[in-house]
């Protein structure tokens, strides 16, 4: 596909997702020169940061939540830890892991290369998220400020 037919597919997917956005009351902030919706869900006890964009070169959805803490150096092996063990077990998405700063990502993505993404589609994904994250935020919170031991923790997943 040549990149003048990638970024009208790049913008018909914005404007998908826009609706959707819309369609759920979602307040977010519209970054169309980058294809990016960035807005905040509430969780039971931590809010939920989503970023939301579409990547018109590689005809992906992706979807990520920082989140708003990290694991410092002398936590930073029990968080890898327990993010594999939690990423073993989800059927979508991932916790990405950066040990050198003990930074939290979750990530979905999703491609549209020679398809359609609904507003069903890009509801699911957002929905995956935020119940993902706002399951483990406080949990992996709880084991980053040593409030848990990893044995502990590991047991309660």
């Amino acid at each position: 596909m040549n990149d003048e037919n990638k970024i009208l597919k790049a913008e018909e997917m914005y404007k998908t997702l826009c609706t959707m956005l819309d369609d759920q009351n979602i307040h977010y902030e519209k970054h169309p020169e980058d294809y990016v919706a960035v807005f905040t869900m509430t969780g039971e006890d931590i809010p939920v940061s989503i970023v939301a964009g579409i990547d018109s070169e590689r005809e992906l959805v992706r979807i990520f939540s920082m989140l708003p803490f990290t694991f410092g150096e002398d936590k930073r092996l029990e968080g890898a830890i327990a993010l594999n063990q939690i990423n073993y077990t989800l059927v979508d998405g991932s916790f990405d892991y950066n040990y050198e700063d003990g930074r939290v990502i979750f990530r979905l993505t999703s491609s549209y290369r020679e398809s359609l993404i609904s507003k069903e589609l890009f509801g699911y994904m957002i929905a995956c998220l935020a119940v993902t994250v706002d399951k483990y935020n406080d949990k992996l919170l709880v084991l980053a400020k040593g409030g848990t031991t990893l044995e502990d923790f590991l047991k309660n997943l």
